[in-house]
């Protein structure tokens, strides 16, 4: 479905950016400049088209944080002075999954760039794909189980505070490799993926490219709009069993509110979004994508659920970095019903 329903079109957030938005985020990035001391060590795989490495690098307050890095062996062989770098996309994980295996992650490399799958910090075993990296962050608030509330009362503490600067450090991961082009690096996700692919694109001016789908965090506004789902449920518990702090959890949240990061964020963008999508509201995401402020596009599944498979989306995506990353692939069209790429 090309472009949004009418009920969305023009939605707006009513969603405030603290006034300390922007310093706070300033004085963060400032505050984790420790060295990012990347690590590549190539790991044998059954794979003839493309080369495996064991990614750590060192994320917020030091910590270290897993990836993969699967490059086509086509970048990787020869002379490194004489090969030419690759795209790279930079994939970011939804809620409570974790890097998996690399043959999970070969879409990208199939057609010819290179990805760096990171680990979400604390997360693994959904959708069966394990992590590495754990969070050594300890709780110093009341909380619900799960990372949604871990923090919650002080920006400084709260759990996605250390995530968005993980995203941050991982497109700077990407950037330390010989075999990726450092001005054709696209950040990526889904859910929770999507918001982290928002942070990274707000926080990073490297970022050539964002593609952002169903993102989690984005319009939060009020403890009653929350979906008794997860990892929604994990807020909504909060306020329940602790009401006296619902007013400054929310303070909280509003500085890592996707809408926020929409509206910083300036490289070309690619949402997309369920119109059957009962966690990640579709009015929140088209909110976001209307207070996103570089170039953009969306992609409406008008039958589509929360993340649920879809390769009509994956080609749009693979057409939107061909042209936005200028690339060549042996795809050139994308099937009728998907969204527009110019």
């Amino acid at each position: 479905m090309n472009g949004l329903p009418e009920a969305l079109a023009g939605l707006r957030s009513a969603h405030r950016t603290p006034a300390g938005f922007d310093a706070f985020w300033r004085d963060t990035r400032t505050a984790e400049s420790h060295p990012l001391d990347p690590v590549f060590t190539e790991t044998p795989t059954a794979l003839t088209a493309a080369t495996v490495h064991d990614v750590s690098f060192a994320g917020a307050r030091g910590h270290r944080i897993a990836a993969w890095l699967i490059v086509p062996r086509h970048a990787a062989a020869g002379d490194p002075a004489a090969r030419p770098p690759v795209p790279c996309v930079v994939q970011f994980l939804g809620y409570g999954e974790g890097r998996g295996a690399p043959l999970d992650w070969l879409l990208w490399p199939a057609v010819g760039l290179a990805t760096l799958v990171v680990d979400t910090r604390g997360q693994g075993g959904a959708n069966l794909r394990p992590g590495d990296t754990p969070d050594p962050v300890g709780q110093i608030h009341p909380q619900i189980p799960g990372f949604v509330t871990r923090g919650l009362l002080d920006p400084a503490e709260y759990y996605y505070r250390d995530a968005y600067v993980d995203a941050v450090r991982a497109v700077d991961t990407a950037l330390a490799h010989r075999a990726v082009d450092p001005d054709r690096i696209a950040v990526s996700g889904c859910s929770q993926g999507g918001l982290l692919s928002l942070a990274a694109a707000a926080l990073h001016d490297r970022v050539a490219a964002a593609l952002v789908e169903s993102p989690f965090l984005c319009d939060v506004t009020a403890p009653a709009q929350f979906p008794d789902r997860q990892p929604y449920r994990e807020l909504l518990r909060f306020c329940q069993f602790h009401p006296q702090h619902a007013e400054r959890a929310l303070e909280t949240l509003a500085f890592f509110d996707g809408v926020a990061l929409a509206e910083r964020a300036v490289c070309p963008a690619l949402f997309s979004l369920g119109l059957r999508d009962q966690v990640c509201s579709p009015a929140s995401v088209a909110a976001t994508y209307h207070h996103y402020a570089g170039p953009k596009q969306i992609s409406v599944w008008p039958f589509a659920g929360h993340a649920e498979p879809n390769g009509y989306q994956r080609r749009a995506e693979v057409e939107f970095l061909t042209r936005v990353l200028d690339t060549r692939t042996g795809i050139h069209a994308v099937p009728s019903g998907a969204a527009p790429v110019s």
